[in-house]
């Protein structure tokens, strides 16, 4: 048997400690750290709660008003006295949309609406894109004035220039006609104009030049490559207008109720004050509590058409407002 040398046995119970004490010492690292990624994972999973609850309560708010409408409009008039009944009612009451429609004359004045709303997005869509195409694109003296000036005309309420609007449409023989709510349209113009002549810019402005330089180089002018080039490749920028657009003029109220006179050319929601006159007639009630369920049923009725396109264009719309220059 070999002997070891008496120095390197030394030098081995030198290092014994040493070594000991590191382990020790990494062991209580590791279990601080360990400690600390529970503490971490703690505070991490507390957060989301609180921001659940958060996002929760809020949702409710808005979402509140929608589930009444819906649970009243469902509701027998035994169930409205009953105060033991506030959402789920005791049997559903699908007679309150029949008398809904049937009081909204639902498919004359949907029709209506359906007119103004698609011809007004067809407009803004056209002109807001092609007035948007000058700002962004062609260079010309007086380019940002113009452009503040017609941002500036979203602060402008309309009810302080319906008197005016008023006097030019009566001159030019365009009341009770659906021409004051389409026309503006098609010249950048109508509900919120300047907004969309904003989305359409901002997409604009992110465009490369080389694209719009070969077309030149090709012989395209101005038009043709804004309707060949420009255009086809903004579709975010088009979904968010025609969304945003057709619900605004889905909904307008106000500027129908100043311009159109005949009942036959009302729109939807110009027609839900007036059924409170015909429910009388409609339910055998003359009780405002008893006409409550049909009045929530005609609501939710001039509201589903907006829901569906919604739901229909909800993905691409959000790809839009991401992609349009409404959010960073």
């Amino acid at each position: 048997m070999k002997s070891i040398p008496i120095s390197k046995s030394k030098q081995r119970l030198a290092e014994q400690p040493t070594s000991i004490a590191s382990k020790a010492k990494a062991l209580r690292n590791n279990s601080l750290l360990s400690r600390i990624s529970s503490k971490s994972r703690w505070f991490s999973l507390i957060y989301r709660i609180f921001v659940y609850v958060i996002l929760i309560d809020l949702a409710f708010v808005f979402l509140y008003p929608f589930l009444y409408m819906i649970t009243t409009s469902l509701k027998h008039p035994v169930d409205l006295m009953n105060f033991t009944i506030k959402w789920i009612p005791t049997s559903l009451a699908w007679e309150n949309f029949y008398y809904g429609m049937k009081g909204l004359q639902f498919w004359t004045h949907f029709k209506n609406s359906a007119l103004i709303s698609v011809l007004s997005v067809v407009g803004q869509v056209l002109s807001c894109s092609f007035v948007a195409y000058g700002f962004a694109r062609i260079k010309f003296p007086g380019r940002e004035v113009l452009f503040v000036l017609s941002m500036f005309t979203m602060i402008i309420p309309p009810q302080t220039i319906i008197v005016p609007l008023f006097m030019q449409y009566k001159t030019i023989g365009w009341l009770d006609s659906m021409l004051p709510l389409i026309v503006p349209s098609f010249f950048a113009n109508g509900l919120r104009g300047a907004l969309f002549i904003f989305i359409f810019r901002q997409l604009f402005r992110g465009l490369p030049w080389e694209l719009e330089d070969a077309a030149r180089v090709d012989g395209c002018g101005s038009f043709r490559v804004y309707w060949k080039i420009i255009l086809p490749l903004t579709p975010p920028a088009i979904v968010v207008t025609t969304l945003l657009s057709m619900v605004w003029h889905w909904n307008d109220f106000f500027e129908p109720s100043i311009f159109l006179t005949s009942e036959e050319k009302f729109t939807l929601p110009m027609m839900l004050p007036r059924l409170y006159q015909s429910l009388d007639t409609l339910t055998g009630s003359s009780f405002e509590v008893f006409s409550l369920p049909v009045v929530m049923a005609a609501t939710f009725l001039a509201l589903v058409p907006m829901l569906l396109v919604y739901l229909f264009l909800q993905r691409y719309f959000i790809q839009g407002v991401e992609r349009s220059g409404l959010v960073e």
